[in-house]
């Protein structure tokens, strides 16, 4: 197996980590959503060059014919997630600070990613600036949970209540507002829900 490029490390650590998270490979289109490319045909250019170093193999005839021959050449654990840049994907590998070494199925249900908190808008609920909040990527999410939410293209963590078509994430400190969308107006997504806490050693 060939060694590959940064570009194509990055594309495959995604592919890997979006087959991880969704249980199958992504979709040519996917891809380019993720990569900023402009065609699929740019996609298919990427993914012929990551079979030719034996890292998959590209199956005819399927929107999703990518199977996955090695894994990433990381350390174990969880992906830890710093700032993200707007429009970005999460997992994205520029975001990617470091795998903390914990294991995924300690966290019920297990956790897909660590997030470090920034701010203080979560401090009631016990959840400080630098902590690292353990989260299961989803978008099935219920009245009360807390959640990564994407709102405007900035990703924020607050607790998720919604009745039909409003939706308001709250914050866990009376010195921040809660944000009220409507969502036929403004789009949201959700990028996962809070599954555990690892506190900063900074507050210990």
């Amino acid at each position: 197996m060939e060694s590959l490029t940064p570009r194509q490390k990055e594309i495959f650590e995604w592919i890997c980590q979006y087959k991880q998270t969704q249980g199958l490979p992504p979709t040519r289109m996917a891809l380019c959503t993720a990569m900023g490319f402009h065609s699929p045909n740019a996609a298919e250019s990427h993914l012929r060059a990551l079979a030719r170093k034996g890292v998959i193999e590209l199956l005819p005839g399927a929107s999703r014919g990518i199977r996955i021959l090695t894994q990433p050449d990381h350390p174990e654990g969880l992906p830890l997630i710093g700032r993200v840049a707007a429009g970005d994907p999460i997992l994205a590998q520029q975001h990617i600070e470091s795998y903390y070494p914990i294991g995924a199925e300690l966290f019920h249900p297990r956790a897909h990613y660590l997030l470090r908190v920034q701010g203080d808008s979560m401090s009631h609920a016990g959840i400080l600036s630098d902590d690292l909040l353990a989260v299961h990527q989803t978008t099935n999410v219920s009245n009360g949970q807390i959640v990564v939410a994407r709102i405007h293209e900035e990703v924020t963590v607050k607790r998720y209540f919604r009745h039909l078509n409003q939706v308001e994430l709250r914050p866990e400190n009376p010195a921040f507002p809660i944000m009220t969308i409507d969502l036929t107006q403004t789009p949201l997504h959700i990028e996962g829900r809070m599954v555990g806490l690892i506190r900063s050693s900074w507050h210990s």
